[in-house]
């Protein structure tokens, strides 16, 4: 299988070039290559081309919710998004805490084929909090688990969180922290301010992540571990970020896209496709995350991407599940709000996406520089398509997205995974193929 990738411009950079792809590997990048025999040839049009990226937050939802997602559609969704790897977070029915549950999600990830599904494993047994799960035996097994969380729940017993990282530290793994003081936001739904007091909605407090990503810094500090903070929502936490990696801690952060482009003035219609968790916060908050990206604070962008049924949210704000789509959106926020407004430059979107995820995670094959020998793990952007989003059009099984209608300019084209074609101009392979012209 051989692919010649024609008039690309790697990380947006100089005049257009040839990729030449075989083996899954990239073999020769120049001006004007001659295709291979039996070569398929894509014309870039100088489109830019990046390292396939890499979401360390992904809900898939299988096995137990099949009906909002599945592991195929799920990884249809990434990559149309441009991603070659994901990680499927731990809250599936049963729960992803024994190598039994991440196997089997890993397994069926490599027979679908179109993204590396990595799984993620529990922190504690059935996310209850109360006992570590083996740890040791996921990241054993073929799955090879490198990050554990117990997304959706802090980890908030101090005890068993440093129990938990000084486990991880001996098996090289991470941790990511959901970080939620429960004892803060118990019936809370939004971000607590003037707009959830005028709304009438019970507030949730910045304190709640803050007074976490505090307390497990110092954790990880005294454990010589790891930790990573999901979804990092506010200027405090990013101040506590600051301050964590200046002391020498091994502390890294993600944040979303929704959490990059929306503010809690959404909230006004009630509509509860805007329920998230961390709730969206104040405008002064996304001012802050969006410098800390580009600082490099925090160190990447994941989407959280979490799907669900439409009873789950066509309900009342309070009773609707939090969670929103993200895989397909994802590279049209941050070039909306980070690279159009001169924040980042594409190199700086292939560190945010693709490089720093896959360090943290300790992948060997993604993240890689566009390079010859290097993995052909690639994906080529239309930096000014020009769409809008459409929820039925989304491959996801579920239509729960807050974009719905809105208008970005940038979108991925092609994505590549090892050298075979699996999404091109809005069409995801099916599973085992790829998608010709």
């Amino acid at each position: 299988m051989s692919l010649l990738l024609k008039n690309v411009r790697p990380y947006g950079e100089g005049d257009p070039v040839d990729v030449a792809i075989a083996g899954g590997e990239i073999t020769a990048i120049a001006a004007d290559l001659t295709p291979a025999a039996g070569a398929e040839v894509v014309d870039g049009g100088g489109r830019i081309l990046l390292p396939g990226f890499v979401d360390l937050h992904t809900h898939l939802r299988e096995p137990g919710r099949e009906d909002t997602e599945t592991i195929e559609s799920g990884s249809a969704a990434a990559a149309l998004g441009g991603y070659t790897a994901v990680f499927a977070m731990a809250n599936t029915s049963p729960v992803a805490d024994s190598a039994v549950v991440t196997d089997h999600v890993y397994r069926r990830g490599q027979e679908v084929g179109l993204v590396d599904v990595h799984p993620v494993g529990a922190v504690t047994v059935g996310l209850k909090g109360e006992k570590l799960a083996e740890m040791g035996m996921m990241a054993a097994g073929p799955g090879r688990v490198r990050v554990f969380s117990d997304d959706g729940v802090c980890v908030s017993d101090p005890l068993l969180m440093r129990r938990a990282l000084e486990y991880s530290a001996s098996l090289g793994v991470v941790i990511a922290q959901h970080a939620e003081e429960p004892r803060l936001t118990k019936g809370a739904v939004a971000h607590e301010g003037p707009e959830a007091a005028r709304l009438g909605l019970t507030g949730w407090p910045r304190a709640a992540e803050e007074a976490i990503v505090a307390r497990d810094a110092l954790l990880a500090r005294d454990a010589g571990a790891r930790v990573h903070i999901c979804h990092a929502s506010t200027a405090g936490t990013v101040e506590l970020l600051k301050w964590a990696k200046g002391q020498g801690v091994a502390i890294t952060a993600e944040v979303t896209p929704h959490h990059l482009l929306l503010d809690d003035s959404r909230l006004a219609t009630y509509d509860a496709v805007n329920r998230v968790n961390p709730p969206l916060r104040e405008a002064s908050d996304v001012a802050a995350l969006r410098k800390a990206l580009r600082d490099g604070v925090i160190d990447c962008v994941a989407t959280d991407h979490a799907p669900h049924a439409d009873q789950d949210k066509c309900c009342e704000f309070a009773a609707a599940r939090p969670g929103m789509l993200g895989l397909e959106t994802a590279l049209a926020i941050v070039a909306q709000v980070s690279v159009e407004t001169g924040d980042l430059t594409w190199r700086d979107v292939a560190r945010v996406m693709s490089e720093r995820p896959a360090e943290i995670a300790r992948l060997d094959d993604q993240g890689r520089p566009i390079g010859v020998g290097e993995p052909a793990n690639l994906t080529l952007v239309d930096p000014d398509l020009g769409w809008t989003v459409q929820a039925d059009d989304l491959a996801s099984r579920s239509r729960n997205t807050p974009f719905a209608d809105l208008s970005f300019r940038a979108k991925p084209v092609l994505t590549v995974l090892r050298g075979r074609i699996t999404a091109r101009d809005g069409v995801a392979a099916q599973p085992g193929t790829e998608v010709r012209a």
